[in-house]
């Protein structure tokens, strides 16, 4: 399915929101199974990492969530914002820089200041911005999505310490698995920023094993 995000049904999470999460999650999971001593692991310490890792990803999951609709909400009232000012300066040139610094730079950068003026126009013939932020249910659909993408990565990581008994065996195949995900994430995120997949996702490997690396080194 292509992520380019249509008139009718647009996703409330981008691609990049979406792999970012997946990662993180994969990130903290890996910390746990991949710090697991297999030489000398019982069903007990296995147990125990399980519940860790679940509990982690969980934990995680909900701050994460609640600092995506925390964002969210933000980055909508810092929007008003703008607007108000836009609505009520009398400064031409004034508003041309808020409206140039609300857009991406590469876009404000092509547009010329009639077109700039045009814009001012345009807000200044709407009604009046509201006076609070409003709330909508694609926040909290986009903070479940945050949770779930968090939450869910955990389970295909540690679902081999489930199935097999000999630690050293889960811990291959849940690499395995790790890994392969890792490259479709890497494959996905370079057809949304029109990278080579093959390279992007072989970079995300490496990404995702140094950012576990680095976690379990500095005690994470």
């Amino acid at each position: 399915m292509s992520d380019k995000p249509t008139q009718s049904s647009k996703r409330v999470l981008d691609p990049i929101s979406r792999v970012s999460e997946i990662l993180f999650g994969l990130i903290m999971v890996l910390t746990f199974t991949c710090s697991l001593s297999v030489a000398e692991a019982g069903r007990e310490d296995v147990r125990t990492m399980l519940i860790g890792a679940l509990g982690c990803n969980l934990a995680w999951g909900l701050i994460d969530a609640l600092l995506y609709w925390v964002n969210t909400v933000s980055e909508r009232g810092r929007g008003l914002v703008v607007l108000r000012r836009v609505h009520h300066t009398p400064d031409a040139q004034e508003a041309r820089e808020l409206i140039a610094d609300s857009l991406p730079p590469l876009l404000a950068a092509v547009l010329k200041p009639d077109e700039l003026d045009a814009m001012r126009a345009r807000i200044i013939e709407q009604c009046e911005p509201p006076a609070r932020v409003p709330i909508k249910r694609d926040d909290f659909r986009g903070a479940c999505g945050v949770f779930l993408l968090v939450f869910l990565s955990t389970f295909p990581i540690v679902v081999p310490f489930l199935f097999m008994h000999q630690a050293s065996l889960a811990l291959r195949v849940s690499n395995g698995i790790a890994i392969v995900i890792l490259f479709v994430l890497g494959v996905r995120l370079a057809r949304f920023i029109g990278a080579r997949p093959w390279l992007m996702g072989t970079c995300m490997v490496f990404i995702g094993a140094a950012l576990v690396a680095l976690a379990i080194a500095l005690g994470g």
